[in-house]
């Protein structure tokens, strides 16, 4: 691919992300990108195959994204190199995200991009999972994981559970059926119910 292919190709994922961050997955079509791109809407097809590897491309987009805020929140944690407050942050990093930027959190989680093997999406997601299970596993260590999942448990499981808790919450939430069913409009007291429950209450 020549330079110029390059920097169209760029452009288009370019106006995808701004476009879906803004209005939505609906709003996400080949001929609309194409548009506010200044390209024909037949232009995409020449770098993207199918539309879903125009979608694929943009929703990677959204995981370096979050990896990036998520790296940041564990290092900015306080006290410093604490695991547990690291993962406080690192909660409220990811449910913000799917809160502020719906659009995307809606897009990099589709069936039809994470099933697709040839897009190799899923794999996106694996520094982020990483990041989760390193922290979680030092969390675990530090409390002697009294409670939550047990004290055998692997931290790789674990940091599955929490993530499967976390992306629930922030689904449910996105919905309005949490908010519904518990009668709050804060989600901060599930978060800590959901670190309670994978890792044990911690004791002051």
């Amino acid at each position: 691919m020549n330079e110029q292919g390059t920097g169209l190709r760029a452009r288009l994922v370019e106006v995808g992300v701004d476009l879906v961050t803004k209005e939505g997955l609906q709003a996400l079509t080949l001929r609309e990108i194409a548009r506010r791109a200044g390209v024909s809407h037949g232009a995409p097809r020449r770098y993207f195959p199918t539309h879903l590897s125009l979608l694929s491309a943009i929703a990677r987009r959204g995981f370096e994204d979050l990896a990036a805020r998520t790296a940041q929140a564990v290092a900015a944690a306080r006290p410093k190199g604490d695991p547990r407050a690291q993962l406080d942050l690192l909660g409220r990093v990811y449910l913000d995200f799917a809160r502020t930027d719906q659009g995307m959190y809606d897009l990099m989680f589709r069936h039809d991009l994470l099933e697709s093997s040839e897009l190799g999406l899923r794999e996106t997601s694996l520094p982020l999972y990483r990041t989760l299970v390193d922290v979680v596993g030092r969390a675990r260590a530090e409390s002697g994981a009294s409670g939550g999942d047990g004290p055998g448990a692997d931290p790789v499981v674990v940091a599955g559970a929490l993530w499967a808790n976390l992306h629930g919450i922030a689904q449910l939430w996105g919905w309005g059926s949490l908010q519904f069913a518990t009668g709050g409009d804060d989600v901060e007291p599930l978060l800590r119910a959901a670190l309670d429950a994978h890792l044990g209450t911690r004791t002051p």
